[in-house]
């Protein structure tokens, strides 16, 4: 099957940035949200991201107006119905994902692959709403998504090897390099093994072992990251590291490793979730 149009769901930083991903790979893309504000958020800062290329001199005017005028944003789920593959990313909310892919696989063609971009949740359960097991599966960008090269792309208990290899092509022809993840497990390879260090540099602030500038310098200078634990999360999200730990306590056997620190749950509860509200383990508002 050829895939000539993606769907988008969802307008939000992954999801404008997967928008814009396929557009510069020269796909048709329908980007869709609840809310007209929620969609023109997402155009508006896809053209200021397009903009500043142009501004450096990476892409011409005319090759932004061209990309732009491949992604047509909506607010109406039918208008995804003629779409050849769509990447979903909405709230990490089970429930959610499972109501938004009911309505998809009741939606689209039989053939579409439906592909979910959620960091952790399980694709098998969210797969099990729709009569295309088969042919759904983890298609797992990372932030921010036109920059970052790495795609996981992850099995559920269903997941047709065709799907795996179709999934694979379009991540290389979106300019990615995808892994495959065998097994649907929390958090899959990538979140297994950024988690526990985003929480133990939490708990050495938090037993006042070092600074938090401190800690994201040992992290920079000692283990060669090109940013620290806390300036990572103040860029992805305070309160996305928080669900996914909250997650891997409730799937893995309620391991204390996985027992979310005070001072995160304090910042979650603070509304200070990082550099999308202004402040989150540092402030961005000075």
């Amino acid at each position: 099957m050829e895939i000539k149009t993606i769907g988008v769901l969802g307008a939000g930083t992954m999801g404008n940035g997967i928008a814009q991903t396929a557009a510069a790979a020269g796909y048709n893309v329908v980007m869709r949200d609840i809310e007209d504000r929620f969609v023109e958020n997402g155009l508006k800062n896809i053209d200021k991201f397009l903009g500043k290329s142009v501004e450096k001199g990476k892409m011409t005017q005319e090759a932004k107006d061209a990309l732009m005028g491949r992604i047509k944003g909506t607010t109406k789920m039918e208008d995804l119905k003629d779409v050849d593959l769509v990447v979903e990313a909405v709230l990490e909310d089970m429930d959610l994902k499972k109501k938004v892919f009911k309505e998809l696989d009741e939606l689209t063609r039989k053939e579409v692959i439906l592909a979910t971009n959620t960091s952790s949740m399980s694709i098998t359960e969210i797969a099990s709403v729709t009569k295309r097991p088969d042919k759904f599966v983890g298609f797992h960008f990372f932030n921010p998504v036109p920059l970052m090269r790495l795609v996981e792309i992850i099995r559920g208990y269903y997941t047709s090897d065709e799907t795996i290899k179709i999934s694979f092509d379009l991540a290389k022809k979106l300019g990615k390099e995808p892994i495959e993840v065998k097994t649907d497990i929390p958090g899959f390879v990538v979140n297994r093994l950024m988690i526990p260090h985003l929480m133990e540099a939490i708990w050495l602030l938090q037993e006042n072992i070092a600074s938090k500038e401190d800690i994201d310098k040992a992290a920079k200078l000692g283990l060669n990251y090109p940013m620290g634990p806390f300036e990572l999360m103040d860029l992805t999200g305070v309160d996305i590291a928080y669900h996914v730990n909250e997650y891997f306590h409730k799937e893995l056997n309620k391991e204390l490793k996985w027992v979310s620190p005070r001072m995160l749950k304090d910042m979650v509860k603070a509304g200070r979730l990082g550099r999308k509200t202004g402040a989150g383990w540092y402030d961005y508002n000075k």
